[in-house]
């Protein structure tokens, strides 16, 4: 696996920081093109231990070479570890980000094998399990990270309205690095 520039993606956030600096492009306003700290290795380590996962390498090694988020596509990229400093303001990302955070939800299977397009009749919660939520859209609909069974590592979006819970890369690396060569 090949590691991530981390002095690259920083300075091609900040290109883009410079050239929106009114944050006009969709979700600038919410990480304003900032990254946190990267996390250390035994952060990393504590929480695939008390959730009894493994994350997948590109996720783990982005927070652990580059940063914890913000700065991403959709709002931005939700911590791993630590709630957001804003967290209690009412949005529902927040609410997911805590629910992902429950008890042996992370290690459950990933129950879908196929994408689910369409209006999703079920519960969210009963097809998010084995998911971590990467980051809000707006609407209800968030980006997740496959953690276990055969899809594990791919990137899906739920939007249980209108979209349903389909793949929209097949990888952490893919997924972040179109976000970052999108003018």
């Amino acid at each position: 696996m090949e590691s991530w520039d981390e002095d690259g993606v920083r300075a091609r956030i900040r290109e883009m920081a410079a050239r929106d600096p009114e944050w006009h492009r969709f979700g600038a306003d919410t990480h304003r093109y900032e990254l946190a700290p990267r996390l250390p290795e035994a952060e990393i380590r504590a929480f695939e231990e008390s959730h009894g996962i493994a994350l997948p390498v590109e996720y783990r090694s982005f927070v652990a070479e580059v940063g914890d988020g913000p700065a991403g596509p959709c709002q931005g990229l939700m911590p791993l570890t630590v709630p957001r400093p804003e967290a209690g303001e009412g949005w529902a990302v927040d609410g997911e980000w805590e629910e992902d955070r429950l008890p042996g939800r992370l290690a459950e299977p990933f129950p879908l094998t196929e994408p689910l397009p369409g209006r999703i009749g079920a519960p969210a919660d009963a097809l998010t399990r084995g998911t971590l939520m990467l980051a809000e859209q707006g609407c209800g609909m968030f980006i997740r990270l496959v953690l276990q069974g055969p899809r594990a590592g791919e990137v899906w979006q739920i939007d249980p309205d209108w979209g349903g819970f389909v793949p929209v890369s097949p990888s952490f690396r893919t997924w972040y690095t179109d976000w970052l060569e999108t003018p």
